[in-house]
């Protein structure tokens, strides 16, 4: 799938794997819409960027909508859509002052695997409604973790989160493999985000040598490149691809 000219459509722009997505696409020549909750950060990107920022709420189905309206009278309707929106937290399901409120594990879930799964069927529904090239007329990315796999003491909520976005992404692309539309994920390990550089240096240390091969946490933009790579190989579909330099997360 072509990149050059396409609209694309980015949740979770204004910063992190979000931020380095939206930028790659737009020097890839994508006209990119940022949808994040923090309204000045996804504005001042798209300006950075020449595209088009909206503060978003992505487990809104109305503030969704609205959004895809307005990429769509922009630049036309988004048929790139990475979805990078989520959350962490972490909380034992029993700890020291008793079980983890429901609400808790409803946050997660809601913001994480509803999120996406409200962007995705919308985004879906836009690009099998419009007009595009029958070998492939559009291209969904969503963003899971290696937490899928190995989540952590504590990680009970985002681990289930996580997994939902993995599981979802077959049954998804056998769906809309009708519409021309794939639908790949990604895993990514530990990358070198805004909540990871709140850590002191020791705690980075101590997580960089849990990391194999290369030895160091994620660059945003080695997510970024990844994720051009999965827009534009029409032969992927219904994947799961682990970034993780053979990471395998520990019990705690």
């Amino acid at each position: 799938m072509q990149i050059d000219g396409t609209s694309a459509l980015v949740t979770g722009g204004a910063s992190g794997l979000g931020a380095a997505t939206a930028r790659m696409l737009a020097e890839a020549g994508a006209k990119v819409t940022i949808l994040d909750i923090n309204e000045g950060g996804a504005i001042d990107l798209a300006k950075e960027i020449g595209g088009h920022g909206l503060a978003v709420d992505v487990t809104s189905s109305e503030l969704v909508r609205a959004a895809f309206n307005v990429a769509c009278n922009a630049y036309g309707v988004p048929r790139i859509v990475v979805s990078c929106a989520g959350i962490g937290g972490a909380s034992r399901i029993v700890g020291r002052d008793g079980v983890m409120p429901l609400a808790d594990f409803e946050r997660v879930i809601r913001v994480n695997l509803i999120g996406t799964f409200n962007v995705m069927r919308i985004a879906a529904h836009q690009i099998s409604l419009a007009d595009g090239p029958r070998g492939c007329r559009g291209a969904i990315v969503n963003t899971a973790s290696v937490a899928a796999f190995e989540g952590q003491i504590g990680q009970a909520a985002y681990a289930a989160s996580k997994g939902g976005i993995v599981s979802m992404a077959l049954p998804a692309a056998r769906e809309f493999a009708r519409f021309a539309i794939r639908v790949n994920t990604i895993a990514p390990g530990v990358f070198d985000t805004s909540l990871l550089q709140e850590l002191g240096d020791d705690a980075r240390d101590a997580l960089e040598r849990t990391i194999m091969h290369p030895s160091r946490l994620g660059d945003p933009a080695e997510f970024a490149h990844t994720v051009k790579y999965v827009v534009e190989n029409d032969y992927l579909n219904g994947e799961v691809i682990r970034l993780d330099a053979a990471t395998r997360l520990a019990p705690k």
